[in-house]
Order: structure tokens, then sequence, then C-alpha cells
């Protein structure tokens, strides 16, 4: 079966929780969250919940847990702490849950980047896959903190495919 066949089983509609990740952030300050529900909800998705956490491993680790436990959840974006910074730990939260990595994501975000912003991109550690927590699988996306970011790996990367990502996950 190939992907034109993939695509057409895929949900038009997938449920989602947003995440951002900042430590100086709260509600009125954050600008990439609000970027990510306009996005998903433009293109058909479900935005369940959204939330605003702190850095950390710890943090990011407690909320994807909670999230695991929403049974109508199939995807999860992060937005923030993917650069090099001594603060940014949302990669490193996520390394024991990855059963699935998607190395093509961080990759191509980061070529769509370069052609955007130059050799910067690099210290982007944007990335995307499949993790496994209490026996659920969630595709989760982390993306950096800032809007422009947000909304380049959403419209020309993860909305596109989400419910093919989604479908595949599920097979």
């Amino acid at each position: 079966m190939g992907h034109h066949e993939h695509k057409s089983k895929a949900p038009k509609q997938v449920s989602l929780a947003l995440v951002t990740v900042s430590t100086s952030r709260g509600e009125a300050e954050d600008r990439s969250g609000p970027v990510m529900a306009e996005r998903c909800e433009a293109a058909g998705h479900r935005v369940l919940e959204r939330r605003i956490i702190k850095d950390g491993v710890a943090s990011v680790r407690e909320c994807l847990k909670e999230l695991t436990e929403h049974e109508e959840l199939r995807a999860v974006f992060f937005s923030g702490g993917t650069g090099i910074a001594a603060a940014d730990l949302s990669i490193e939260a996520m390394e024991p849950f990855w059963i699935k990595n998607l190395p093509g994501f961080g990759e191509l975000f980061r070529r769509l980047s370069y052609d955007e912003i130059g050799s910067a991109a690099m210290l982007s550690r944007a990335e995307a896959g499949v993790v496994e927590l209490a026996g659920r699988c969630l595709f989760v996306a982390v993306l950096p903190g800032s809007p422009k970011a947000v909304r380049l790996a959403l419209d020309e990367l993860l909305l596109p495919e989400l419910g093919h990502l989604v479908y595949e996950m599920g097979r």
C-alpha cells in the first residue's frame, strides 16, 4: 500500500494537546501557544488541552505523564526547550519515552529553517516521534519556542502529515 492509500485511510481530525515550555512566560506572554492553537484548529484538528509549564526535565515528564491519561489524545506538540542553553531540556525529558524517533522531521525542519534564518538553524534540536507511557502511544513533536518556527513546523511539516502519522502509529 502506498502513501496515498495510507493517507486516504488516515483520520482527517486528530485530537491534540499543546504545551508551551518556558521559564519566563505566563499566559499573557505566551506567543507560540496561540500560534499552535490557531494553526491546528484552522487545519481542522481538535485542541483538547493547552498548557504552559516551566522548563525542566521533571515538569515536562510530569506533563507528558498527565496527558497520556487523556484517552482521546493522539498527539502532543510541545513548544520550547529545544535550544542549546542550559535550561533547554525538553528533548532530554522525552528521551526515556521515545519508542520511535522520526529523525526526518528534525532534518527537514532545520533545512527549512536554514532557508529562512541561515546557519543559526543548526542550533535547533527540534524532534518528533512516538512516545509510550503507561501502555499508551502518542505522537509527540518538540518544537522551538519561536512563533515563526512553530508556524514553519506546523504548516510545512506536521499538519499536512498529522493524520497520516497517527494512522501509521496505530498500525
